[in-house]
């Protein structure tokens, strides 16, 4: 950092402490991801990453929920949390530093991208922030941060030897990718619900190609108003009540809030290693469109699962059968 002048030495502390203050969980991530957006409304990328954290968060909080804290032993729910509060804290920790030296960058009316490797981040995007200073192609620019932050969780978690045993490979994760389970859902004011299912979630190229259909949906030009209103008027909880208030079919919160439920994590990147240079970048992930072979809209879908779990706990009390491990 010698060579660096005072100002920019000033401008990479920044970023670093403004990144570690609102990485705290998965709260204070969705919403800066959101805050973000509507300071820098061209960096798309920032409004699908506050969407799908807000999934995260309701994943996280459906572990204390009234029905999966029957169906599931205790210690699969605390592995299934970490998991995910793991992969939410990484992608922020790689990914928010590179949005605010846009910002700067912006602000500068100059490009400082050439501090990007003191945040030790990919070369891939680093190359990308660069096109993006020139082109402005924010369709490009968010496909490679979906490509970037799916690399960046691809060895320390899907292939991680603890995830791999006790998470990715137990009957719970198989049965919930099997049954989908897993979806990302974008909900409105009106009650829809609208989204794509995770299905094949261990496969790099399965998520990369689900992120770019989310980004399809989320920035639909007919449905994109519907989604922001709901993220500006709904503060974010971690409770599936945040969008299940806004159905024609009232029910009682099913899932606790995050902040009541689970505890701060502290975490640490043990170690940097640029996974563009050991993997190679498919043309195809930046290239190809992206495809739905299913509905987005799922409100119905929605109820349609929701009475699959409560038949599922109802077979698990008469069967008597122990919790899923």
């Amino acid at each position: 950092m010698n060579h660096l002048t005072l100002q920019e030495q000033h401008i990479i502390r920044q970023i670093q402490i403004e990144t570690d203050q609102k990485n705290l969980d998965n709260i204070s991530r969705t919403n800066a991801y959101f805050s973000y957006f509507k300071e820098n409304p061209d960096i798309i990328w920032s409004f699908l990453a506050s969407m799908v954290s807000r999934n995260g968060g309701w994943n996280m909080c459906d572990l204390r929920g009234s029905t999966f804290s029957e169906l599931i032993a205790p210690q699969t729910r605390k592995q299934l949390f970490l998991t995910y509060e793991r992969a939410n804290w990484l992608i922020f920790h790689d990914v928010f530093p590179q949005l605010l030296l846009y910002q700067y960058s912006t602000k500068k009316n100059k490009p400082m991208f050439h501090l990007l490797p003191f945040f030790n981040v990919s070369s891939f995007i680093q190359k990308e922030w660069v096109r993006y200073w020139k082109e402005g192609d924010r369709v490009r620019l968010t496909t490679a941060l979906i490509i970037n932050e799916q690399n960046v969780i691809q060895t320390p978690i899907i292939e991680h030897p603890v995830y791999q045993e006790k998470v990715f490979h137990s009957f719970l994760f198989n049965l919930q990718d099997w049954l989908h389970f897993s979806c990302v859902l974008f909900p409105t004011c009106g009650g829809e619900v609208y989204g794509a299912s995770v299905y094949g979630f261990r496969s790099l190229s399965k998520r990369i190609q689900l992120g770019k259909r989310l980004a399809s949906i989320l920035f639909h030009p007919r449905l994109f108003p519907h989604f922001f209103e709901f993220a500006e008027k709904t503060p974010h909880t971690g409770s599936r009540h945040d969008y299940e208030q806004y159905f024609k079919l009232k029910s009682k919160r099913k899932t606790p809030m995050l902040r009541t439920s689970f505890p701060i994590i502290k975490h640490h990147r043990h170690q940097f290693q640029d996974w563009s240079k050991q993997r190679f970048v498919s043309p195809l992930w930046l290239r190809a469109p992206a495809k739905h072979r299913d509905p987005i809209h799922l409100t119905d879908w929605y109820f349609a699962k929701t009475n699959q779990l409560e038949l599922l706990l109802a077979l698990q009390k008469v069967l008597q059968i122990k919790k899923w491990k």
